[in-house]
């Protein structure tokens, strides 16, 4: 009797280890699916076009519905979201000004509806309305990220980062909404702390009720742009304060890492040069500089000079990191470089660079250097791309 009670013990604990697997195995076909849905809407984002809205005075933030994009550049933030026929993005400047408090200008900045608030006896201005209050003042404007990471210079660039941020997003529709937000590679020599600085935007972000997740600048560009090459290739994010610079390999980040010399760098050394500040220099930079012509003053010329610069110290970069690592796969066909952020706007950085780029030899073949289709908005796409990858269960 007691061999037969223990054949049948087995024979339910069987029955259970099968039904066990069965569900096991439904549950992963589920899974399978919907991850398989989940790229096919992402890649079909990758093909939307981006329709670009510039930060209203008196606008109210996005009350955000679905996976989100936020890029938190030197420069700007911006946030994106995926709509039917476009990607949706809205940019606010990620720089502040601080003037002494008075009743008088809170009332008169209320009325014109400037961006502030009130800390230690000062008004922080910020967002896009510090830039017309730094030129009123013949200065330039602070920034809370430089050279890409939260600034150790600015007690308060915590507090400014997040003003910023919620002054373009509220908090979601849904709790715990996915929202990927750049972050930098590692320095390849400089300063700053690239974990400390993804800890603190992923807390906050934390707090107003989403689920964060962070993607490197340089691998962001890559899932903007490189869909039809299978996410294999280069992606270079030239921002404000930095370079970031990813490898990638089917869509795995195989090197990352940041250059901290970019447009703030163009910017300051012009300005130092030439005797202006750098906000000036700046403006002249994003609205005149085209680097395929003859430069008709002085301040067009050292524009020239020091693109010419900072293109050549990003290629020693890359040339030294890709020949000192034994981590690059065999890649059987040229790969594109994708060139993206504020920096890569002006007409003709893209020619600049790939005439550079012939003077260095590379491990690996490059087919193309192509600029990406929105350069200012490609790495908040990227993004929300790895957003609508990651996105969580309802």
């Amino acid at each position: 009797m007691a061999g037969k009670d223990d054949m049948k013990e087995r024979m339910v604990e069987l029955k259970k280890q099968e039904s066990s697997d069965a569900d096991a195995q439904k549950r992963k076909r589920s899974d399978d699916k919907r991850d398989e849905k989940l790229m096919a809407k992402a890649e079909e984002a990758s093909q939307k076009p981006v329709v670009d809205t510039e930060k209203e005075a008196g606008s109210p933030a996005i009350r955000t519905e679905g996976p989100v994009g936020l890029d938190v550049g030197t420069s700007h933030i911006i946030v994106a979201q995926n709509e039917k026929n476009y990607i949706n993005t809205v940019k606010q400047l990620n720089a502040f000004f601080t003037i002494p408090i008075s009743k008088f200008a809170k009332s008169i900045l209320a009325k014109n509806d400037v961006l502030f608030f009130e800390q230690d006896n000062l008004f922080y201005i910020i967002g896009n309305s510090s830039e017309d209050f730094a030129n009123m003042f013949n200065t330039d404007t602070k920034r809370s990220i430089k050279k890409g990471i939260l600034s150790a210079d600015e007690q308060e660039g915590i507090t400014v980062i997040q003003a910023i941020v919620q002054s373009v997003i509220r908090k979601p529709k849904q709790f715990g909404e996915t929202l990927c937000f750049t972050i930098p590679g590692d320095p390849l020599e400089g300063t700053g702390s690239v974990v400390y600085h993804e800890s603190i935007i992923k807390r906050f972000l934390g707090t107003m009720g989403y689920f964060p997740i962070s993607i490197n600048e340089g691998m962001a560009i890559v899932m903007s742009e490189l869909s039809d090459d299978d996410y294999t290739g280069i992606g270079i994010s030239m921002g404000g304060g930095m370079c970031n610079i990813c490898l990638s390999y089917l869509s795995f980040p195989v090197i990352t890492y940041s250059f901290q010399m970019a447009g703030d760098y163009i910017d300051s050394m012009v300005g130092i040069s030439v005797g202006e500040h750098a906000t000036k220099i700046r403006t002249i930079k994003e609205e005149e500089l085209d680097l395929l012509k003859e430069p008709k003053d002085r301040i067009i010329t050292a524009l020239h000079i020091f693109y010419d610069n900072l293109i050549k110290n990003l290629l020693d970069s890359l040339q030294r990191v890709l020949s000192s690592t034994d981590k690059i796969p065999m890649i059987s066909k040229p790969v594109p470089i994708v060139l993206s952020g504020g920096t890569a706007m002006p007409n003709g950085c893209k020619e600049m660079f790939a005439k550079a780029l012939k003077n260095y030899k590379l491990p690996v073949e490059i087919s193309s250097v192509i600029l990406a289709e929105d350069p200012l908005n490609t790495t908040a796409k990227g993004a929300l791309i790895m957003a609508m990858t990651e996105a969580q269960q309802g």
